[in-house]
């Protein structure tokens, strides 16, 4: 299982990437908005970890552009800000988790587990044959790493044959 975490705070993300995969999981870390967005929308995942307070692009605006170009991948904010309206923002701009900081690592792993479970029927956006990838949902197509332009036509005839 694959997952994304982004979290500005060097130390807290280390002991979580440690924890993390200690349990079994795969952690690709960013440490800052922009990095972030990049693997959200990048790499696929099973589960993204996500900080709201972040430098260059705040964990929100990530979320709401991920959400917005249907990348369904099952989010937990990961936040100081406790309050129910912060809660309320969150979760109603995409989230399916929230956890407020300081926290319990055994409960935050709870939280991964059930949002695993909901995201069973969750299909990755991104399709993988050997060196193509497709993302289904950013409508990009990348060979060997290197983007691949296409029409629309070309994008949709590609993603049904994939």
């Amino acid at each position: 299982m694959r997952i994304i975490l982004i979290e500005d705070q060097k130390a807290l993300a280390s002991i979580i990437k440690k924890g993390l995969q200690e349990e079994g999981y795969s952690v690709d870390a960013a440490y800052d908005g922009e990095e972030g967005l990049y693997l959200a929308e990048n790499m696929p995942a099973d589960v993204i970890i996500l900080d709201i307070m972040l430098p260059k692009i705040d964990g929100i605006k990530i979320l709401e552009t991920i959400r917005k170009k249907g990348i369904k991948t099952p989010v937990l904010l990961l936040t100081a800000k406790d309050t129910t309206l912060d809660k309320i923002k969150g979760l109603d701009t995409g989230a399916d988790d929230y956890l407020t900081k300081p926290f319990e690592f055994g409960e935050l792993l709870a939280r991964i587990r059930s949002l695993l479970r909901r995201g069973k029927d969750v299909k990755s956006p991104v399709i993988t044959i050997e060196d193509l990838e497709i993302n289904t949902a950013s409508h990009t197509v990348k060979r060997g790493g290197k983007e691949i332009f296409l029409s629309a036509k070309e994008d949709s005839l590609l993603e049904y044959l994939a």
